[in-house]
């Protein structure tokens, strides 16, 4: 253990990345339950998709532990099942074949892009104060989450406001197993995080919260190339092929900035040490759940929830991969964890992932205007993707027209052309 994956080098040990591993996958087993969900509604079978994303998942994370030893976990990203459910099936009329097609192809392209390092030096590429940025947008982003999950924050004539009854139902389990939290941290207690999960779990047992699913489970079979091939020469399957590819680049880039940093593991030179193969886990996790019958796999925010309880390297990740293995014999358990006791570890994420704003250059508007727009954007536009593209466009931009253009990067200028096309694409 010690050598594979050099626990003493990054100060930590065994029960320190077990703890993580446990930690992330509880914050974020709600996709083996939602993402079946959202997919089912084209017509796939609920229980295949459930297999492949739970084998997809458990593959890519077990190529994050074994190959970058990095303590991050892969599953098929929300918003990008949503986009291949609601807008590419059910919008623009397209089976659910022709879908996951463009899926298997935008999987293929990463791993060219990713052997031949471009993906790796767009990451590089992205300004030392946006990176900062990133890692404060993906904490408030990834607290929004955890309310939302909890029913705290409600839809509202404001777009969003405070639950009414958030003192009571799940909200307010959810604000009881976040003071539990908070106090287990403000006392330093190992594993908090976890330990809030699991008391809050409990908790929520004589409200009815927590409910035990229960039953005899057999594990599911996942689907087997069920691609469609007929329609790949099509404009709606290189702009659908292309949305797929974009979103997944940079909210994978996002997430690894940011959960990086929360690590503190980003280099003197501004790169995340082993991130090609970090890159390489995302595209096998995509290709393979193609193949497997699940939209595209990316490197979930809710990392940060183990990097917060320590983890820093591959075991935490290897950890992850286990129990996603395990969830497909063990389903009705993980499912009986309801959202209310993760929520409180999202939110208490959100709280630790905010240090680095204080090291932005606040009083250099070329570089402010661009770092807040990147916070504020991953949350008002639920995208980690768009957070980094007004981030970007901003900082170019202003840049250019203050006539600092030499602060610009020769990949910087690429990344920010690609936006440009981004926005062209999604004005046509």
């Amino acid at each position: 253990m010690e050598k594979f994956f050099k626990l003493k080098e990054r100060k930590t040990d065994v029960k320190t990345e077990v703890l993580a591993g446990i930690t992330t996958f509880l914050t974020m087993a709600y996709i083996l339950a939602v993402n079946p969900g959202i997919l089912s509604d084209t017509g796939m079978d609920f229980s295949k998709v459930f297999a492949a994303t739970a084998i997809a998942s458990a593959i890519a994370t077990l190529v994050m532990a074994l190959l970058a030893n990095l303590p991050f976990a892969l599953a098929p990203g929300m918003g990008l099942n949503a986009f291949m459910a609601y807008t590419v099936v059910l919008g623009m009329g397209h089976s659910w074949q022709f879908a996951l097609t463009a899926v298997f192809v935008e999987g293929i392209i990463f791993l060219i892009l990713t052997a031949v390092n471009i993906r790796e030096a767009i990451v590089n590429s992205i300004p030392a104060n946006i990176k900062r940025a990133i890692g404060v947008g993906i904490g408030l982003f990834i607290a929004f989450i955890g309310m939302q999950n909890a029913g705290i924050i409600i839809g509202g004539a404001t777009l969003v406001g405070l639950n009414p009854g958030w003192f009571t139902g799940s909200a307010g389990v959810a604000m009881i197993g976040l003071i539990i939290t908070g106090i287990l941290l403000a006392f330093k207690v190992k594993g908090a995080l976890l330990i809030g999960i699991i008391a809050t779990t409990i908790i929520g047992i004589p409200f009815g919260i927590t409910k035990y699913a229960g039953g005899s489970y057999v594990p599911p079979a996942p689907y087997f190339f069920p691609f469609e091939f007929s329609n790949i020469l099509s404009i709606d399957f290189v702009v659908i092929t292309f949305t797929f590819l974009f979103v997944d680049m940079f909210d994978t880039v996002g997430t690894l900035i940011g959960c990086a940093t929360k690590a503190d593991m980003i280099q003197e030179d501004g790169s995340i040490p082993n991130c090609k193969e970090a890159l390489f886990a995302d595209a096998v996790g995509t290709t393979v759940g193609a193949v497997l019958g699940t939209s595209t796999v990316t490197t979930f925010v809710e990392s940060s929830s183990g990097v917060v309880e320590g983890g820093r390297t591959g075991l935490t990740a290897l950890t992850v991969a286990i129990l996603f293995a395990l969830s497909l014999f063990f389903a009705p358990l993980f499912a009986s964890i309801p959202s209310a006791a993760t929520s409180p570890a999202l939110i208490i994420v959100g709280v630790m992932m905010m240090t680095p704003v204080k090291d932005i250059e606040w009083d250099d508007m070329t570089e402010a205007i661009p770092s807040f727009l990147t916070i504020i954007f991953m949350v008002v536009a639920y995208s980690i993707a768009d957070g980094i593209m007004f981030g970007i466009l901003s900082f170019v931009l202003l840049k250019l027209f203050t006539k600092k253009s030499k602060d610009v990067s020769v990949m910087t200028w690429v990344v920010f052309a690609l936006f440009v096309l981004k926005v062209v694409f999604s004005a046509l």
